[in-house]
């Protein structure tokens, strides 16, 4: 029976690789191969039945935690980016002409605060949205899309609020938030070696089409209310242990609150329907045959990894392993797998699965949304490829700068 199971995991890690190819969502066939193992589990281990229950109560009061407070940031963002309130703010602070280097020095900019804050589809969606109507050439395109995702990849693994793989090792009690807000700078200075390398050779300048457009109070309130909420977060989990979900979850309520009295026509709940769902339900699939591979013993192989290599270069290696495997599962396989790692070793492993997707367009979601919404006639596989180098190189060096400061924590 073990082996029936480890057979049905594989292949819904497969058929996420290959969701390309059979064009079956990959949220579907994960949350189907994660339910059924655990169904068997149930069925083949019926001696050991509290012992299941167990197991399956721990993994899943685990993905909860997860869920709940990814569907309190989703909903939040999708509010803000419902009512344009992010495009808006951002076309009115950028001038009606400047240089192209220099707008790829904003945009890389804005790609990594913003990502920070909300999470990397979200982000993805509302730079691209923003940088197709400048028209440019397909070959300076090409270079504001890397930076997009590159940028997108790395402010998120600051903040829990920004990549799901650094919440999970939050989560997981690896490191505090503290930790996590040093690492911002060596990711930052990742992207802005990305940013001066492919902005050497643009030349020319960029022409804003701006469209003057009123920002209601209560949007302005919205958005207030959201970084407040943030802040919140890190100085209540900081000071009084207060986990952030709750703090999310109580702002959420009191946004659905204010905007009930402030406007009374709006369905302010349609903004749950409209989060990704899909994303929710692959992790929820993803991480129910983790939890199997833990309860099976299978993650112990991982460890191995580590008795090889030396902790950070196995780190590394992951990052990069990441632009071809999902870092969900990457993330939740080394999680579970019990490896000892100080808190400097979890910081350069936070970095490089949340950055290592960069190095490939299907290495992450963010480079799945830049490529879906720009074409495949201006953004595929093969021409983001020709920057292959160029992001190994940016993704190396914020390593090494990550690895450093690490050693002083």
């Amino acid at each position: 029976m073990d082996t029936l199971l480890l057979v049905f995991i594989a292949l819904g890690f497969i058929s996420i690789v290959i969701e390309d190819l059979t064009h079956i969502n990959k949220a579907k066939t994960t949350l189907f191969f994660g339910s059924l193992v655990w169904l068997l589990y149930f069925v083949a281990h019926d001696p050991d039945i509290e012992e299941a229950r167990h197991a399956l109560d721990e993994n899943l009061l685990e993905i909860a935690s997860l869920w709940l407070f990814l569907v309190s940031a989703m909903t939040f963002v999708a509010y803000l980016n419902n009512r344009g309130l992010i495009s808006k703010l951002v076309m009115r602070l950028l001038p009606e002409r400047l240089g192209k280097r220099r707008l790829l020095l904003i945009t890389a900019i804005f790609a990594f605060i913003f990502s920070s804050l909300a999470d990397n589809v979200t982000s993805t969606l509302v730079c691209m949205s923003l940088l197709l109507p400048l028209k440019l050439p397909k070959a300076d395109f090409l270079r504001f899309a890397a930076v997009i995702v590159f940028g997108v990849n790395s402010g998120g693994v600051a903040l829990i609020t920004g990549d799901v793989t650094t919440l999970m090792i939050f989560m997981a009690g690896k490191v505090s938030i503290l930790n996590l807000l040093i690492l911002a700078l060596p990711a930052f200075i990742g992207l802005m070696s990305l940013a001066l390398i492919l902005g050497y050779n643009l030349k020319g300048e960029v022409e804003v089409q701006r469209v003057e457009s009123t920002i209601p109070r209560m949007d302005i309130l919205a958005g207030v209310q959201f970084l407040l909420t943030i802040i919140s977060i890190l100085v209540l989990n900081v000071l009084y242990g207060v986990p952030p979900v709750l703090t999310f979850l109580v702002s959420l309520g009191l946004l659905f609150i204010i905007m009930q009295f402030l406007n009374h026509d709006e369905d302010i709940m349609r903004n749950i329907r409209e989060i990704e769902f899909d994303a929710l339900l692959f992790f929820l699939g993803v991480l129910l045959m983790v939890g199997m591979l833990k309860q099976l013993g299978t993650l112990d192989h991982l460890i191995k990894l580590y008795d090889v290599l030396p902790v950070q270069l196995a780190n590394y290696s992951l990052g990069m392993f990441s632009a071809l495997v999902d870092n969900v599962p990457l993330t939740a396989a080394v999680l579970h797998s019990g490896v000892e790692m100080q808190i400097g070793e979890w910081i350069t492993l936070v970095y490089a699965v949340g950055v290592g997707g960069s190095l490939l367009i299907i290495g992450s979601a963010a480079g799945i949304i830049a490529m879906s919404k720009a074409g495949h006639e201006l953004l595929s596989f093969v021409s983001y490829a020709r920057f292959a180098g160029h992001l190994l190189l940016a993704y190396s060096i914020g390593f090494l700068a990550t690895w450093f400061i690490g050693n002083f924590i």
